[in-house]
């Protein structure tokens, strides 16, 4: 495998080696395989026929498991349904938030639980989210490839209907998985001083903004991103006034921000369907 990063007396420096366009610059000088792994992920799409093992699936999903959590809130559904798994991958797992399960044992212990719904949610997602993580990781260890999937937020009771899930049960996010049929360079990230404050919120001044900007949209656009998958999120109001020569990153995701899900009553429909009440 082609090394994709510079280590100097500085730091660590990764880089598209086509472009030579900066994508991530992270201030280490340590590096080892879980940085590595960390520093190279790749979202894939495109999978090989070969089907992970038990084992490898044990592995990874135990592996999950590890992850720090508050509560265990979470459980994992696995599809290995090729045929209707997104990208045809041969894996598809769903994070869940489960409240049901921790509440079949306070049952046991004469308890019912008094937190309300939202705060149940909050924590659930931060159990389900590290362990997804951690599957990633995981995952990627074992030369398997990803992809992380956000529509379970929107298709909860679709998705409820299909595994059969009991009320108190809620999809959180999808994630593909198996080996990869392609190798797609990482994708850029914000400079690290638009993400890492000490102490106190910076001032966001309009070069602290553009400079973010244009590192997430010239890295995009020297990749061909959007131009290779030929699309762009249609407007819902306007005439189209851009190309494939200047649509990128942000650009595309205002157009979901802006657009989309609007409605928090539809949100709330598919907690309800599974259970959660948020007044």
């Amino acid at each position: 495998m082609q090394k994709l990063w510079n280590i100097n007396r500085w730091g660590f420096h990764f880089r598209n080696p086509i472009s030579n366009y900066y994508i991530v610059e992270t201030i280490t000088t340590t590096m080892n395989q879980v940085i590595e792994t960390l520093v190279t992920h790749k979202s894939i799409r495109h999978y090989t026929d070969e089907i992970p093992s038990d084992e490898v699936i044990e592995t990874i999903v135990q592996a999950g498991q590890q992850a720090p959590f508050a509560h265990q809130l979470y459980s994992v559904l696995l599809s290995r349904n090729k045929e209707r798994n997104p990208f045809s991958a041969p894996l598809l797992f769903t994070i869940c938030v489960d409240s049901h399960k921790f509440e079949c044992i306070m049952a046991k212990r004469n308890w019912k639980i008094k937190t309300n719904d939202l705060t149940v949610l909050l924590f659930g997602i931060q159990d389900a989210c590290y362990m997804a993580q951690n599957m990633v990781i995981a995952g990627e260890s074992l030369g398997l490839g990803t992809c992380f999937l956000g529509y379970p937020l929107t298709t909860a009771s679709t998705i409820a209907k299909e595994y059969n899930l009991p009320k108190r049960v809620f999809p959180v996010v999808g994630l593909a998985m198996g080996y990869p049929a392609e190798d797609p360079p990482p994708r850029p990230r914000y400079p690290l001083d638009f993400v890492l404050f000490e102490d106190e919120y910076p001032e966001l001044n309009d070069d602290r903004i553009a400079e973010a900007m244009k590192i997430m949209d010239e890295g995009y656009l020297s990749q061909g991103y959007y131009r290779k998958i030929n699309y762009k999120i249609p407007l819902q109001d306007g005439e189209e006034t851009f190309t494939f020569t200047d649509y990128s990153w942000t650009e595309h995701i205002c157009r979901k921000l802006g657009q989309w899900h609007d409605s928090l009553e539809d949100q709330k429909e598919q907690l309800k369907a599974c259970g959660f009440f948020i007044d």
